[in-house]
């Protein structure tokens, strides 16, 4: 599985594609399609041209919350929030061969998606973001240590979690030390597309 996904942004479709575009030129090749408070059809538009620029490039589209247009478009899978709808149902009317990520927050939330089981958690917030409209409690290096700390202690395997919020380049080194195995970028990458072969080589 990749260890760099970018999760799209933009405030219209055409800011949307186009970040989606650059991202792709640039070398990323897991993109979650996310636009949230976006009209749905435009938003079906999006996930269209989505999937198919990523089968161009190769590269994995995810799309968030959707499960229907997911299915619709066949998308590679899905990324679902605590209070969309469930991973079994999710997986269910996807099929056991797509990827279902899921969010979390707390230890608690982890150990829900373990057991659910979802393909890979996104945790977060790293640090504040403005990209999410109700943030959840923002974890720091110190929550994601003392979540994978208390997986340890239990003698779990730790699941793939994606460091997610407000992740920046410089970030990679110590979420790598803390033993969490990729990331979800958003701002970053939208701003400067070139730094994703930054975050590649830093995550080897």
């Amino acid at each position: 599985m990749e260890k760099l996904q970018y999760i799209s942004k933009g405030l219209t479709k055409t800011e949307q594609e186009y970040n989606i575009r650059e991202a792709l030129d640039h070398g990323i090749q897991w993109v979650q399609v996310r636009w949230k408070n976006a009209d749905e059809t435009e938003f079906f538009r999006l996930c269209e041209i989505s999937k198919k620029l990523c089968s161009e490039y190769q590269a994995v589209c995810i799309i968030n919350d959707h499960v229907d247009i997911a299915k619709d478009i066949d998308a590679d899978g899905v990324h679902l929030g605590l209070k969309d709808l469930s991973i079994d149902i999710a997986r269910h009317i996807l099929g056991q061969n797509k990827i279902i990520g899921g969010t979390a927050n707390t230890i608690s939330d982890v150990l829900q998606r373990m057991n659910e089981p979802c393909d890979y958690i996104g945790l977060g917030p790293l640090r504040f973001t403005a990209t999410k409209e109700q943030l959840s409690p923002v974890l720091g290096f110190e929550g994601y240590r003392n979540i994978v700390k208390h997986l340890e202690k239990s003698s779990m395997a730790i699941p793939k979690i994606f460091a997610i919020g407000g992740v920046v380049l410089q970030d990679i080194e110590l979420l790598q030390q803390i033993r969490i195995y990729g990331v979800a970028v958003s701002g970053e990458i939208t701003g400067q597309p070139q730094v994703i072969s930054e975050f590649k080589k830093a995550m080897i």
